[in-house]
C-alpha cells in the first residue's frame, strides 16, 4: 500500500505544478487564444511538446509490452512514420498556412460542400474522442489497480477525477497553456524513462555500453521482416502503413495540426514537425529497449513475466520491484504522457466541435459549455472502453484509426489530388460504407484465406472512400 501512496503524492504534486502553469499561460486570454494560441508559439516548443502528446500513456505501458510478442518489429512502422512527417509538412501545412485555417476540415467546405465538412468533422470527433479514450483509459486502470482499488475507490471515481484536472488547467488557455505544458510533460516523461533504463541496468548488474549490445544480441531485438507477405509484421505493411497512420492521425487530425497551425509562420511549423518527426524513431527506439532489458531482468531472477504484454512495465515498476525511486519515475512519466494526450484531445475536440459543428467560433460562452461536455463524453467513452479492453491497447487504438481515420484520408486524398465535384449529399453515406467493408473483407479474409489484415487497412478503406467519391461525379452530371 505504501507504493500506492507514493503514486498518489506524485500524481498531486504533478497535477499543482501543471496548474500553476496554467495559470501564468491563461492571462488575458480569449478564443484566438485557445483555438490557435494568437499565432505566437514558438516551433521548438511545439515540436518538444507534440512528442508527448503523441505518444501518450499507452506508449508508455504497451510499448515496452509489445516485445514479448512481436519483439521490435515495431520500428517498422516508426520508420514509415519519416516519411509521413515528411509528407504533413511539406505537402499539407503549405496548404493549410495558405488557407490560414483554423480548423483544417473548413478546407472541406470550402473545396467540397457543406456535408463533406461536417462529415470529415464529425469522423475526426469519433477517431479522436475513441483514440484518447482508449489511450487515457490505460493510465486510469493502472492507477486504479495500484493505489484506488485499495482504497476502496471505484474505479469510475478515478476517471472522473483524473478528466477533471484536465479540465482545469485547459478551460481557460486552450492551446497557449497546452504548448507549455506539453513542454513541461515531454520532458518529465523522457527524464523518467531513461531514469528508469538506467534503473533497470543497474538491477542486471551491467554498464550501460553493456546493456545496448545484450539489447541488440536478444532474440527480441528483431527489427525487419521480409519472409512473410501473410504476416501483419511483414515489412512493407509495417512500412507503408507508418507512412499513412501519421498521415491521417497528425495530418489529418485536428489536435495535432491545431498546435502546428499557432506557430507563426509556415516555415516554422514545417521545421517543427520535421525536428519532431526525426526524434521520435529514436523515442520508441528507447521503449522497445525498455521491454527487451525487462525480459531479460525478469529471465535473470527467475520471474515469471505476465500474461499481457501492458502488465510488463508495471509488473515491475509500479509494485516496488526496482524500488520506490522507479515508482515514482513510473508513475510521472505515465501521467505525463497520459495528461499531454488526454488535454490536446479535449481542446482540439472543443475547437472542432465549436468551429466546425456548430459554427460559432468567436462565442466564449458556447466554448466553455461545448469544453464541459466534451469532458463529460470523453469519460463515457473511457468507461466504455473498459468493457472492450484489448490485450494491446496500442495496437487495438491503431485498428480503430484504420476504420475511422480511413474515411478522413480518401475525402482529403480527393480534395487534394483531384479538382473533380462531388455528389455532396451521398458523402456521408460513402464515408460510413467504406469502413463497413473494409470490416466484411476483414472477417472473410480470417475466414476463408491464410492472408491477415494488418493497419494497411487504413489504405484500403481510404482507397474505398476516395473511389466512391469518384464515383459520385457521375450523380453530379446526372442531377446537373
Amino acid at each position: 500500500m505504501l507504493d500506492g501512496y507514493v503514486m498518489l503524492l506524485t500524481v498531486a504534486a504533478y497535477f499543482i505544478l501543471l496548474l500553476v502553469v496554467s495559470r501564468l499561460t491563461a492571462r488575458r486570454q480569449d478564443n484566438d487564444t485557445f483555438f490557435r494560441g494568437n499565432r505566437q508559439s514558438p516551433w521548438y516548443l511545439v515540436a518538444f511538446g507534440m512528442i508527448g502528446a503523441s505518444i501518450s500513456g499507452v506508449t508508455f505501458v504497451s510499448v515496452p509490452g509489445m516485445v514479448e510478442t512481436i519483439d521490435m518489429t515495431y520500428m517498422q512502422t516508426c520508420l514509415g512514420f519519416i516519411l509521413g512527417y515528411a509528407a504533413v509538412a511539406f505537402i499539407l501545412l503549405p496548404v493549410y498556412y495558405k488557407h490560414r485555417l483554423t480548423t483544417i476540415y473548413t478546407l472541406l467546405k470550402e473545396r467540397l460542400g457543406h456535408r463533406s465538412y461536417v462529415t470529415g468533422a464529425s469522423f475526426f470527433i469519433l477517431s479522436k474522442m475513441t483514440g484518447a479514450a482508449a489511450r487515457f483509459y490505460v493510465v486510469c486502470i493502472i492507477l486504479q489497480r495500484f493505489v484506488f482499488d485499495a482504497m476502496g475507490i471505484p474505479f469510475p471515481v478515478t476517471v472522473l477525477v483524473m478528466v477533471l484536472l484536465i479540465w482545469l488547467y485547459t478551460h481557460r488557455g486552450g492551446i497557449r497553456t497546452l504548448v507549455w505544458t506539453d513542454t513541461l510533460q515531454t520532458f518529465c516523461m523522457f527524464a523518467a524513462l531513461i531514469l528508469i533504463i538506467i534503473s533497470v541496468t543497474d538491477a542486471l548488474g551491467m554498464s550501460m555500453g553493456e546493456a545496448v549490445k545484450a539489447v541488440a544480441a536478444d532474440s527480441h531485438s528483431r527489427i525487419f521482416v521480409f519472409d512473410d507477405p501473410m504476416s501483419r509484421q511483414y515489412f512493407w505493411k509495417q512500412f507503408l502503413s507508418g507512412i499513412f497512420i501519421v498521415i491521417v492521425m497528425t495530418g489529418l487530425d485536428q489536435d495535432m495540426m491545431q498546435k502546428n497551425l499557432s506557430c507563426k509562420s509556415l516555415k516554422d511549423a514545417q521545421k517543427d514537425m520535421c525536428s519532431y518527426g526525426v526524434a521520435f524513431v529514436p523515442a520508441k527506439l528507447l521503449f522497445l529497449s525498455l521491454g527487451v532489458l525487462l525480459c531479460l531482468l525478469a529471465s535473470h531472477q527467475g520471474i515469471s513475466l505476465p500474461a499481457a504484454g501492458d502488465e510488463l512495465v508495471p509488473f515491475f515498476a509500479a509494485t516496488g520491484r526496482l524500488g520506490q525511486g522507479v515508482t515514482v519515475l513510473f508513475t510521472l512519466g505515465m501521467v505525463a504522457a497520459a495528461f499531454s494526450s488526454a488535454d490536446s484531445a479535449l481542446t482540439a475536440l472543443t475547437t472542432s466541435c465549436c468551429v466546425d459543428l456548430l459554427q460559432r467560433p468567436d462565442d466564449e460562452q458556447v466554448r466553455r459549455r461545448v469544453h464541459v461536455i466534451m469532458a463529460v463524453v470523453f469519460i463515457a467513452f473511457v468507461l466504455f472502453f473498459r468493457v472492450v479492453n484489448s490485450p494491446s491497447v496500442i495496437d487495438a487504438i491503431y485498428v480503430m484509426c484504420s476504420y475511422t481515420y480511413g474515411p478522413l484520408l480518401g475525402i482529403f486524398a480527393y480534395c487534394l489530388l483531384t479538382k473533380r465535384g462531388v455528389h455532396d449529399k451521398v458523402v456521408p453515406y460513402i464515408a460510413v460504407v467504406s469502413p463497413l467493408l473494409c470490416f466484411a473483407a476483414d472477417e472473410w479474409t480470417k475466414a476463408f484465406t491464410d492472408y491477415r489484415f494488418g493497419y494497411e487497412l487504413l489504405m484500403v478503406n481510404g482507397a474505398l472512400t476516395f473511389l466512391g467519391l469518384w464515383c459520385s461525379k457521375y450523380l453530379v452530371r446526372k442531377t446537373a
